[in-house]
């Protein structure tokens, strides 16, 4: 990833985030973000040190020195990308922050039953 400033890992298989990948593609019209999908048969997690249940389980972006972060914390450094920084800014407002962090957290471990995707291996296992 060379002119990408963000690269952020999203699952492919899953509706409601290819269509926001969709959009944020469209928005992103100086190739600020790489998205790549960790759904494809060639994406491979441990050149990141994590394994496929930890992809799955939060969204997570490599920023261009390498750090991992995860959570809303990426979408605040996919929106200042995109040059929404008053967005991103008013997401780091204390209350603001400790809600869209629940909020996240509730959806991340509910995802693939909110999306149709649940099986007896992936939420009855455990896999979120």
């Amino acid at each position: 990833m060379e002119s990408a400033a963000l690269e952020v890992f999203f699952d492919g298989e899953c509706p409601l985030c290819t269509r926001e990948v969709n959009v944020l593609r469209r928005l992103d019209t100086k190739s600020r973000v790489a998205f790549v999908d960790i759904a494809s048969e060639s994406f491979d997690p441990a050149p990141l040190g994590l394994t496929h249940a930890d992809m799955m389980s939060r969204i997570r972006a490599r920023l261009p020195d390498g750090t991992l972060i995860d959570g809303v914390e990426v979408f605040r450094r996919i929106y200042e990308a995109l040059g929404f920084r008053t967005l991103a800014c008013a997401s780091r407002l204390p209350g603001v922050s400790a809600l869209l962090e629940g909020a996240y957290t509730v959806f991340a471990k509910n995802r693939l039953r909110l999306t149709g995707r649940c099986t007896p291996e992936r939420c009855e296992a455990g896999q979120k």
